[in-house]
This record gives C-alpha cells, sequence and structure tokens, in this order.
C-alpha cells in the first residue's frame, strides 16, 4: 500500500507515517524543517520538504508525487492560533495564519493529488467536530473553529470532484495529547493515529463525503 501522510512532522501526522510504516506500508510524508525529515527518515519514510504556507514550496508536492499510485491520502497538517474565549476578533496575523495553513493548504494540496490516486484511493483531512455547526455548544477559539468549518467545505468539494474516483471524508482525530491538544486531552497520539487508521480501513463508498469522529462515529457538518 502506497501511503502520503502530508503534515507529519510531529504529533499525529508523525505517528500515522509511523504505525504505517510498521504495518508494511510503503510511506511518502512531509515536513517543512531539517528535524522534521530527518524523524521521517528514521522511520523508513520517505522524506518530502513541504510548506503549506509557502506557495512555490506547496507547489512541488505534484513534482515530488509524481508517478506515484497512491492508495491513502492523509492531510494532517494545520494551527489553532489564538487561545480565544467568546467574539475575541483575532488579529490580521492569526487570521492569515490560521486560514492559510488549515484552508488553503488543503486547497493548494487536493488539486495535485487527482492525477496520482489509485483507483478507490482513500483520502482523509483532519478536521475537528470543532468545526462542525451542528453540533456546536460553544465558542472558544472561535477562529480555528471557523478554519476547520471552512476545510470541511473544501473536503465536501473535493468529494464531489472526485466521486465514483476515491473515497474521501473529513475526520476528527479525538482530543488529543499533543502540543495543540495540550496535557490533559484524553486520548495520546497512538491511539488518535491507531483509530484513524481504522476509520479509513473500513470506509465503504457510502462513507464518500462524510464527517467522522475517530471512533467511527459519523458526525454533523
Amino acid at each position: 500500500m502506497n501511503v502520503l501522510v502530508v503534515g507529519a512532522s510531529r504529533g499525529i501526522g508523525l505517528e500515522l507515517a509511523r504505525q504505517y510504516r510498521a504495518a508494511g506500508a510503503a510511506v511518502s510524508a512531509s515536513a517543512r524543517d531539517d528535524a522534521g525529515l530527518q524523524r521521517l527518515a528514521a522511520l523508513g519514510a520517505t522524506p518530502l520538504r513541504l510548506d503549506l504556507g509557502d506557495a512555490a514550496s506547496a507547489a512541488g508536492l505534484g513534482w515530488a508525487i509524481d508517478g506515484l499510485s497512491l492508495d491513502l491520502v492523509l492531510l494532517c497538517a494545520g494551527i489553532y492560533g489564538p487561545r480565544s474565549e467568546g467574539l475575541q476578533t483575532p488579529s490580521a496575523a492569526d487570521f492569515d495564519a490560521v486560514m492559510h495553513t488549515n484552508v488553503l493548504g488543503a486547497m493548494r494540496m487536493l488539486p495535485q493529488l487527482a492525477e496520482a490516486l489509485a483507483p478507490g484511493a482513500r483520502v482523509g483531512v483532519l478536521s475537528s467536530r470543532m468545526g462542525s455547526i451542528g453540533t456546536r455548544s460553544g465558542n472558544a477559539g472561535w477562529l480555528y473553529r471557523a478554519s476547520k468549518a471552512a476545510l470541511n467545505s473544501v473536503l465536501k468539494d473535493a468529494a464531489l470532484a472526485w466521486a465514483g474516483r476515491a473515497i474521501c471524508v473529513a475526520l476528527h482525530p479525538g482530543w488529543v495529547r499533543t502540543d495543540m491538544g495540550g496535557a490533559g486531552a484524553d486520548l495520546d497520539v497512538a491511539d488518535s493515529a491507531a483509530g484513524i487508521r481504522r476509520v479509513m480501513a473500513g470506509l465503504t463508498p457510502a462513507d464518500h463525503g462524510g464527517f467522522f469522529d475517530v471512533d467511527g462515529t459519523p458526525l454533523s457538518w
């Protein structure tokens, strides 16, 4: 199986690369810096230097995966931004950083994948249930919430474009003990990655264009 993990320098992305390699998959995975690339190489993955915030760097994905037939793709890159409570207007710089990474990054990546997807490939983007409008009960981190709601829209459009060619889903990885999730989160990184792998492995054509929790439960947009 050929796997691509975008945003694998640390956290969930790195653990996904680790687990897929341990399962025998051929893994290509991206990082922005030398340290991240070295961690990926140590796992036996093919490291790709990629910065979603830089248009020229992001445009290099197509070249890096040219000739591959990808069975599974996971887009994991993302940042939280300001830890706001309530309706605190973000700075222009914070808005640009979060939206460029979480939304524009996916819009830069997804079109470049089209020619590299194997028939019936599975494509997942790491969203968050914080981006769900239907289940929302709080407004903390509203910039992050807005970015994940926008990412869900991007995934839905990709699903329409690739109907019959791939199974595309948005995924909530759980509340995970990472730099973003904090030490008090529910899941460790290994359990989150294992859950994501189970969801991706169990997808059927009927799941195309859906939004799923880390345990496979469908989520409301």
